[in-house]
């Protein structure tokens, strides 16, 4: 059993806003109802355990969707707490080395064909592997009066992106060293490269976007739309 583990108790603070960005609406649905839908389509997952804030007034109660079970628990303050509670929410039939994948809940534009490849990458490299986009850009980084202090080379550097897929014990593993050691993964490859390990890079589609901005979110809307018509 393939199961995914979406963290969705962010306020999204840094989008502005009373709603919580997953709860924004593009191309008729909220971000989340998108991001659930791409997951949930593939026929190699066969369910999904969301994690929501505790006083979430905004979910909009699925418990299924095409057929398979939508699972919802309490997250936590950071994403890592929410995953951790994802995964002890997980059904009892999924076994402590089967895969799953970790997808963001403001991330909506994902294609089947990118879960196809990142499933199939983590089932060859027993440490993971991780959707991601090769860095084309010139990167600057700036001194203390945002002025540029230098040029950084970009070989060999990648966005990450979501899902993530990884074995449940790995995962466990992984979130609970960092959280003892009082570290704060920003995502899950970042705890499980703690151990020591190399998950692999699965170049993925670079419309993959993680809505964080209103510019996003009307970006997000314009690649819905274009798929729909499509």
């Amino acid at each position: 059993m393939t199961w995914a583990l979406v963290p969705a108790a962010g306020s999204g603070r840094r989008f502005g806003g009373e709603v919580p960005k997953q709860y924004l609406h593009a191309a008729g649905k909220s971000l989340i109802e998108h991001a659930l839908e791409a997951v949930l389509s593939h026929p190699g997952i066969d369910g999904v355990v969301v994690a929501l804030a505790a006083d979430d007034a905004h979910w909009p109660g699925l418990t299924s969707l095409h057929g398979k079970p939508v699972l919802t628990c309490i997250g936590g303050g950071e994403r890592a707490d929410s995953v951790l509670a994802a995964l002890r929410g997980l059904p009892a039939g999924v076994a402590d080395d089967e895969l799953l994948l970790v997808h963001d809940a403001a991330r909506p534009h994902l294609h089947a064909d990118d879960i196809g490849r990142l499933i199939e990458a983590a089932r060859d490299c027993i440490d993971g592997a991780i959707l991601a986009a090769p860095v084309r850009d010139t990167l600057k980084r700036s001194d203390a009066d945002t002025r540029i202090a230098r040029t950084e080379p970009r070989d060999g550097l990648w966005r990450a992106l979501t899902p993530q897929a990884f074995h449940r014990d790995l995962l466990l593993r992984a979130l609970k060293a960092a959280q003892a050691d009082g570290v704060v993964a920003t995502d899950e490859a970042m705890a499980v490269e703690r151990l020591g390990l190399h998950p692999a890079l699965v170049e993925g589609r670079e419309d993959n976007l993680k809505v964080t901005t209103p510019a996003d979110l009307a970006l997000a809307e314009f690649l819905l739309q274009g798929r729909a018509s499509r």
